[in-house]
């Protein structure tokens, strides 16, 4: 069970593992947490401008989400429906029924009923920054480990996040790969919590090669956004090289498999 923030996060972070798992025999389930309303509208225009309706971005992304899915060979998609609370410093992080202002508690409980549904034997969140700091991310890490502790039945849980060195060799990459990178010109506050975690606390690299091109596939999907375009410009074969491995932290674990590991099921089967 990977429980994600919005449709299209299933894709980038872990579209691999899914797609690899799924071809292993190995029942699949997205969790996506929100409606993803804040997301561009048509001709990438942006949440508060002219012509950007939420409730018709809204069903787009689940449109797009249900093909995405369909490609990684996801077996079962579940949406909690919860509104899309923008970026951080937003006035929607606190609007009525955004998934930021949701006491943890109560969304815990609706994840929780889901996990004693499926009984997953892994189950995949974010890093404690939500990779980047989106507080929808931050709080699907909060609420995940919540209800994995309701439960306490799930053998391992991982957080989905990325060796440092890679957010730090991005630029070269991109270049390398003829693609424009604008480094940025300041540096960011001195309290932005940097992106991925040092290299030494990943504790499994998942290579997932023979997959890249469902993975690619499966973000392609949702063309309305404009978040995958850095992706999908380096084509097919770039993106192979570049993404073929998803790197996590294991955060529990009942099979007493020893790290580093290279699978996310090293000790159930």
């Amino acid at each position: 069970m990977a429980v994600h923030a919005h449709p299209d996060d299933e894709a980038t972070g872990t579209g691999g593992v899914l797609a690899r798992y799924a071809a292993d025999g190995i029942t699949t389930i997205v969790v996506t947490c929100t409606d993803g309303r804040c997301g561009d509208g048509p001709g990438g225009v942006k949440p508060g401008e002219p012509g950007h309706d939420p409730d018709a971005v809204a069903a787009t992304r689940a449109a797009e989400l249900a093909i995405s899915t369909k490609i990684l060979g996801v077996t079962h998609s579940e949406q909690l429906g919860y509104h899309d609370s923008g970026m951080m410093g937003w006035p929607t992080n606190d609007a009525p029924g955004s998934f930021w202002s949701t006491p943890v508690p109560d969304a815990a409980e609706r994840l929780a009923a889901l996990i004693r549904h499926y009984q997953p034997d892994v189950v995949v969140t974010y890093d404690e920054n939500g990779g980047y700091g989106h507080p929808d991310h931050i709080q699907v890490h909060r609420v995940t480990l919540a209800a994995v502790e309701l439960v306490e039945s799930v053998p391992k849980v991982y957080m989905s996040t990325v060796p440092r060195s890679w957010m730090e060799n991005m630029g070269t990459w991109a270049k390398e790969a003829g693609l424009e990178w604008d480094e940025p010109e300041e540096a960011p506050p001195a309290d932005t919590p940097p992106m991925g975690v040092p290299d030494e606390q990943i504790t499994a690299w998942v290579d997932t090669t023979g997959f890249s091109d469902q993975k690619y596939d499966a973000l392609a999907a949702h063309s309305s956004q404009s978040d995958g375009e850095f992706f999908l410009k380096m084509g097919k074969e770039k993106f192979a090289k570049l993404m073929r491995l998803e790197t996590f932290v294991r955060v529990r674990d009942t099979t007493g498999s020893p790290l580093q590991e290279d699978d996310l099921f090293t000790g159930l089967r």
